[in-house]
Formats: structure tokens, sequence, C-alpha cells
């Protein structure tokens, strides 16, 4: 099974791809698409939405997962990655993927066994199970490659 990790933001959307049965995963590639800040964040949008559509034509056939959403402070950036959030979930639907949706604390809980670990913690987990050389980077990228590892995981 293959299967698109996304971690949903509109300056960044990290996305990391793995592929595997049971507790054999392999990462295939990874990366964070960008959108210009300068731009008008309806043209962002749009950008994250054209960047994925080629990611998913690539890369992915089978399954895609996304992080769920957790913000406290900050409610205009909170609305802004929600907003960010439906067209990923949009362009998801239109490939015809599977979605399942995970919050930040099961991610962490499923790959350390702890869910309030730290994005050091994540990221050593995370090269560890894919038997990765280097941590992987950005960290939006890694967090992609969590969610992905986490979808594989329970879907077994």
């Amino acid at each position: 099974m293959r299967i698109l990790g996304i971690d949903p933001g509109f300056g960044r959307v990290g996305w990391g791809i793995v592929e595997g049965q049971g507790n054999n995963w392999t990462h295939i590639v990874h990366g964070c698409i960008e959108t210009n800040a300068k731009q008008p964040f309806v043209a962002g949008l749009e950008d994250s939405f054209t960047q994925l559509t080629t990611i998913i034509k690539t890369h992915t056939r089978d399954h895609a997962a996304v992080e769920e959403l957790f913000f406290a402070k900050n409610v205009t950036t909170g609305i802004n990655v929600s907003q960010a959030r439906g067209v990923i979930l949009l362009c998801l639907t239109q490939a015809k993927l599977p979605i399942e949706e995970y919050k930040p604390s099961t991610i962490k809980q499923s790959l350390t066994g702890y869910g309030n670990a730290d994005k050091r913690q994540m990221q050593k987990m995370i090269k560890l199970q894919l038997n990765l050389k280097h941590m992987p980077t950005p960290d939006d990228a890694a967090d992609a490659l969590a969610v992905a590892l986490t979808c594989g995981l329970h879907l077994r």
C-alpha cells in the first residue's frame, strides 16, 4: 500500500509518501509545497491545489492521511489553515483517494508511545521506522511522513 501523508498549512504544506504494510514501511519521497507569501491568499490556495494534484498523479495511488487541526492561540491563522485544509481535502477527494484523519496526539502516540512527544522525538522515530540515513526535513514534511506512517499502522 502506498500512503500520502499531509501536514496542512497555507504557506507551507508538508507531504510525504510511504509504502509497505503492517509494521514494514519504506520512504518513497517527501517535500513541502511552499506558496509565495506576497501573492493573494486565494492564489496561494490554488497553487497548493495544483502542486498537490501533480504530486498525487506522480506518486500516489492507494490512500491519503491528513493531520487534523490543532490551534489554541491565533484564530486568524487557524481559519487560514482550515481553508487550506479544505482545499487539500477537495484535491484528495477529486483524486478518489480514501482519506483518514488523525489528531496530532494520535500521531505522536502511534509513533512514540507518548501523546505529547516533541518534534525531535518524532523525527527520530520517523528516521528509525523508515530506515533513513538522516532526519527528514523540513519539519512540515517530517510531520507529513508521521501522518502517513500513522495511517499505515492504523490500517493494518
